[in-house]
C-alpha cells in the first residue's frame, strides 16, 4: 500500500520515471472520496462538493483516454450510501440524472463504453431507463470501458455471483464440484474486463469500503490525501508513477519473478 504526499503536485517519482516509458495499469478503480470535506472547507453545502467532483470525473476519464488505459471503474454510490440524509441522496440522484443527460453523447463520441454495475433495481424507473439507454448506446465503443458502480458493494457482488452459479447448477449447466474461483469469477460484475491493477482512494482515508473485494486480491493499493474535486492529472500521474515503480509478485518471490 502507498500513501500519497499531502499536496497534489506531481510526485518526485514522476520525474524519475519518464511518463512515456511507465509500466501502465490496464484497469484502474477509484473510490472518489472527499467531496463533502472539500465543500466544508469552502463553507458550502455538500452538494457543492458533489458538483465539483463531477468535473474531476470528467478530467479522470479524459486522462485515461489520453494515456490509453483500457478500463476505469468508479465507485459512485455504494449500497451503504442510502443511509445518508435523504436530501443528500435526492441531490445525488438529481445530479446523476443531469450528468447522464449531459455527458453520454460526448462520451459516446470519444469511444467510451459505459456500464453500470450494482443492484440497479433499487433506483427509480426514470433513472434506470437512462442507465440502460446509455449502456445500449455505447456498448460497441472500443476506447475505454467506463464502469460506474452504483448501489454496489463487494460483498453483494460475491453473493450475486454465487447465486448465479447456483442457478447454473440447477439448470444442469454446471456441477457443484466444478465451481472453483475461476468459475465463480465468471459471474462477477466485471468478469469480462482485465484484472484490476490499481486501486486508488482519494481523500486521505485508508480503507477499501466494501469496493471490489474479490478483484482487489492482487491489485496495488494507493491512498491519496488529495480530496476528490482536486484530484487532477498531476495527482493521477503520481499514482501511476508509484504503480510503475512497484514489483508485482502475485505471491511469488522476487527471484521467481526474474526467472
Amino acid at each position: 500500500m502507498q500513501e500519497s504526499p499531502h499536496h497534489h503536485e506531481a510526485s518526485p517519482l514522476v520525474h524519475n520515471v519518464e511518463i512515456s516509458t511507465m509500466r501502465q495499469p490496464r484497469h484502474v478503480a477509484i473510490v472518489m472520496d472527499g467531496n463533502g470535506r472539500w465543500a466544508k472547507l469552502r463553507h458550502r453545502p455538500r452538494s457543492f462538493g458533489h458538483h465539483a467532483g463531477q468535473k474531476a470525473v470528467r478530467a479522470t476519464i479524459e486522462f485515461c483516454l489520453r494515456r490509453g488505459i483500457e478500463s476505469l471503474t468508479l465507485f459512485a454510490f455504494s449500497s451503504e450510501n442510502w443511509a445518508r440524509p435523504q436530501d443528500e441522496v435526492s441531490a445525488l440522484m438529481e445530479l446523476f440524472l443531469k450528468a447522464l443527460d449531459r455527458e453520454v453523447d460526448e462520451l459516446h463520441g470519444y469511444g467510451v463504453r459505459i456500464r453500470f454495475i450494482g443492484e440497479l433495481s433499487a433506483f427509480a424507473p426514470a433513472l434506470r431507463e437512462r442507465m440502460q439507454a446509455a449502456m445500449a448506446k455505447t456498448q460497441a465503443n472500443p476506447k475505454l470501458a467506463l464502469n460506474i458502480a452504483v448501489n454496489y458493494g463487494g460483498r453483494w457482488d460475491i453473493a450475486q455471483a454465487a447465486r448465479r452459479a447456483a442457478e447454473a447448477v440447477q439448470r444442469g449447466e454446471l456441477t457443484a464440484a466444478q465451481i472453483d474461483e475461476h468459475v465463480l469469477a465468471r459471474y462477477l460484475a466485471l468478469a469480462e474486463l482485465p484484472p484490476l491493477d490499481l486501486f486508488i482512494r482519494t481523500g486521505g482515508e485508508k480503507r477499501v469500503s466494501n469496493f471490489l473485494l474479490w478483484q482487489l486480491a492482487y491489485a496495488e493499493l494507493y491512498f491519496s490525501d488529495v480530496l476528490w474535486p482536486d484530484f487532477d492529472s498531476a495527482a493521477f500521474d503520481a499514482a501511476i508513477a508509484d504503480f510503475s515503480a512497484r514489483e508485482r509478485r502475485y505471491g511469488k518471490t522476487s527471484e521467481q519473478m526474474k526467472s
